[in-house]
């Protein structure tokens, strides 16, 4: 195992444990590291979702027909 230093109970259905065991033995990594990587891409996701979020805070909001309007008028629908 690499530099991971807590530890926590994971419950997988068994078709998901399964995948990953394959996953884990094919790619030469334990299933750990491969859970481990899955959280910090989600989170790392979450993290860019926040930060679009704030960047776009003081933008006017829009009614839903305004949006559909400027589509329209864009011909994007």
């Amino acid at each position: 195992m690499s530099n991971l230093s807590k530890r926590s109970t994971v419950y997988f259905e068994p078709e998901v444990h399964h995948a990953l065991k394959i996953r884990a033995a094919s790619s030469q990594l334990s299933i750990s590291e491969i859970v481990d990587e899955a959280v910090r891409v989600l989170m790392r996701e979450d993290q860019e979702d926040l930060q679009a979020f704030s960047q776009r805070v003081s933008e006017p909001e829009i009614t839903y027909e305004e949006l559909l309007s400027d589509l329209k008028k864009h011909g994007k629908i």
